[in-house]
Parts: structure tokens; C-alpha cells; sequence
């Protein structure tokens, strides 16, 4: 993506060939910033902080994690430390322990002398896979948007929902969720893109908005409830949303509110895809309800950061002194409100059966 002008990556090497560097997510819409890594504390404290989020840049900042770790020290107890230390960050999205997985597979029974080169090398690649996987995404969902806009007059544009931010500030570049809608818009298609605020934490009023507006993609930013009114008035063509880890049987456990626009999309006869890598595909697991669902500090739902008339960002108190709040961050949508999984190898249906004809060499016995 770009941003004023130039190309970012949301992960890459600093120029001193080690150290990494990150956008901090929490810093936007308002401030562009970048923050330097260089240990594996510090980029535990990137995902579990949220300057880094998504389940695709997770798991790429937790390789990168490993890479550090083992530049400091190589041992298998170390490095099983730092495996231990990032993998309780965040415990919903899978794409956590995959990408920490790959890394310890790649450092075992290596020489301790080669550990850190093999490290950044592996780290590297699951970066670049990344952004492969998301252009391959891109590629099996513009077919979807073609086919609303030839439905459409002549010149009125594909309105597509979007929930929290599966784009290019949720993976290493171009998006999950976004990636089709980007590659419409690049094609030339008539697109806009209606964007959930998603609360807490807003992703879709300051992620999804603020990296749609820097490409030039037409979007308006709606409150969340306001997706079921859309749909029922004929303004949503297709929904697509992103997933932090979706079952092998095509559960899809993705931010909170994922489910109730299922259910407005099911209703009304709207279809609704997920942006699928398949390291977000949790092979484990049968039932999306037994996925651990994460539970954030209050804070996220009762205070709420936002810029001044002056400039100034501050944060302020939503809700009365004293009262508690609830924040369960994610939600699982039953397979049965899902209308297509796009991955990087095609759309499936979301069934066991559907992603094991994908991905043979993953499927279950």
C-alpha cells in the first residue's frame, strides 16, 4: 500500500539489516508512525499492546519475534522461551502459533551458530508468502465483485460491507478481505466500499477507512448497526469480512459483530464471503465454539481516543464512573451463514468438504 506517496509494507527489516520495524496501529488514523523492535519483548508487547493486529501481521511480527530471540540467544531453552512468551499474547488468532510453529521447525537441529540466519530467513518468507496468499485472495474474489457489477445499471457502483479491518494494516500487504475489493478498483470496476466502525476499538472507522482513503477506493464509514438497515433497503450487493481462525468444518470465528451482519445477510439474501488465508484454517478444531474467544480490558468499550477541532488527539470517559464492561473481542459465525470461503486457492464452500478439496495434504483423516 501507500501512504503519501510511498510504499509500506506493515513489517519489515530496519536498515541495519536486524532490528524490525512496524506501523503502530494505534496511533491511527491521526499519527503515522513507525516503532523499532528490537527484541522479543518488544514484539510480544507489539501484538499484545495491538500495535500490531490481525491475524496474518501476528503471526509474521511473532516470526519475527523468534528472529530476534535467536539473534540474542540461540539455546533450545531460549528459544523456547521466547516461543512461550509470544504465543500468550493473543489467543484467538491461529495464525499465532502456525507462524511459531514454522519457526521452531525451521530452527530444530540446527547448529546454534546458524539458528539466527535460518531464523530471519524463514521470518522473511512467511512475510512474502503473506502477501502471495493475499494477491492470490484478491484474484478468486474479483470475480465475485465482476459478477454483482454486470447486475448492475451501467456506471452505479458494487456496494460491498466490510467488518473491523482485514486489509493491508491486518496482513504484511494488500489484505484478506480488501484484496478483491483493491483489485476491483485497480481493474477499473465501479466500487464503494460501506465500512463498519466497529466498536470497540473502531478498526473500521480508523484501519479499513484510512487505508481505503490512500488508495482512493469511494467508501463511507457507517455505524455498526446501521448494516442490517442497508441490506433490507437493497444497498449492500455482498459482504465480505476477514477471520482470525476458521475451522476446518467452516466455522468462522472473526471480531465481535461478525456474526449479527451474517445474520442481516442471511435474512436478506445478501452474500457473505470471508477472506480466508489458509494459515487462519485452525485443522484442530470441529467446532467453532470451542475456539478460545478473548476477553480485552474494559477500557477498549468505555473510553475512546479522538483528534480535537484544534488538532490534538485525545482520549475521553464514554460511560458513567462506576459502571462495568464487558469485552469479548470476537464471535463466531456457523458455517451455515458463510456463502463462500475465498482463499488463495479458490472460493470453497465453508464445509469440511470444501476446504479439504482445497487443501488435501491439511485435511483431517
Amino acid at each position: 500500500m501507500n501512504i503519501d506517496g510511498t510504499h509500506y509494507r506493515t513489517i519489515w527489516l530496519d536498515d541495519d539489516g536486524w532490528a524490525v520495524r512496524i506501523i503502530d496501529q494505534t496511533q491511527l488514523p491521526h499519527v503515522f508512525t513507525t516503532v523499532r523492535l528490537t527484541d522479543v519483548a518488544g514484539a510480544a508487547r507489539a501484538i499484545k499492546d495491538m500495535l500490531v493486529r490481525g491475524a496474518p501481521l501476528i503471526g509474521a511480527t511473532a516470526a519475527y519475534g523468534m528472529a530476534l530471540a535467536a539473534r540474542e540467544d540461540p539455546s533450545d531453552e531460549a528459544l523456547d522461551r521466547a516461543h512461550e512468551l509470544l504465543l500468550a499474547t493473543r489467543p484467538t488468532a491461529v495464525n499465532l502459533r502456525w507462524a511459531l510453529d514454522e519457526m521452531r521447525a525451521a530452527l530444530r537441529n540446527r547448529p546454534r551458530e546458524a539458528r539466527a540466519a535460518a531464523a530471519y530467513a524463514r521470518a522473511a518468507e512467511i512475510a512474502d508468502e503473506d502477501v502471495a496468499i493475499c494477491s492470490a485472495i484478491g484474484d478468486h474474489g474479483l470475480p465475485l465483485i465482476e459478477k454483482a457489477a454486470a447486475a448492475k445499471a451501467p456506471g452505479e457502483p458494487v456496494n460491498v460491507l466490510t467488518h473491523c479491518n482485514a486489509g493491508w494494516l491486518a496482513t504484511v500487504d494488500r489484505g484478506t478481505a480488501t484484496a478483491p475489493i483493491y483489485k476491483a478498483f485497480d481493474k477499473g470496476v465501479s466500487v464503494h466500499v460501506w465500512v463498519d466502525e466497529t466498536r470497540p476499538r473502531n478498526q473500521g472507522a480508523s484501519l479499513t477507512a484510512y487505508e481505503l482513503g490512500h488508495h482512493g477506493v469511494p467508501h463511507t464509514v457507517i455505524a455498526d448497526n446501521v448494516g442490517g438497515h442497508l441490506m433490507q433497503h437493497g444497498m449492500v450487493d455482498l459482504c465480505i469480512v476477514g477471520t482470525d481462525r476458521t475451522t476446518w468444518t467452516g466455522d468462522v470465528c472473526n471480531k465481535i459483530g461478525t456474526y449479527l451482519k451474517a445474520l442481516a445477510a442471511h435474512d436478506n439474501g445478501v452474500p457473505f464471503y470471508i477472506g480466508l488465508p489458509s494459515p487462519t484454517i485452525d485443522w484442530t478444531v470441529d467446532d467453532g465454539l470451542d475456539i478460545p474467544i478473548e476477553q480485552r480490558d474494559a477500557t477498549e468499550v468505555t473510553r475512546i481516543a479522538g483528534r480535537t477541532d484544534d488538532g490534538e488527539v485525545v482520549t475521553v470517559t464514554l460511560t458513567p464512573d462506576g459502571s462495568p464492561a464487558a469485552n469479548y473481542a470476537f464471535d463466531v459465525t456457523p458455517r451455515r451463514y458463510v456463502t463462500g470461503l475465498i482463499t488463495e486457492r479458490g472460493v470453497a464452500p465453508a464445509s469440511a468438504e470444501g476446504l479439504s478439496a482445497l487443501f488435501p495434504e491439511r485435511a483431517p483423516d
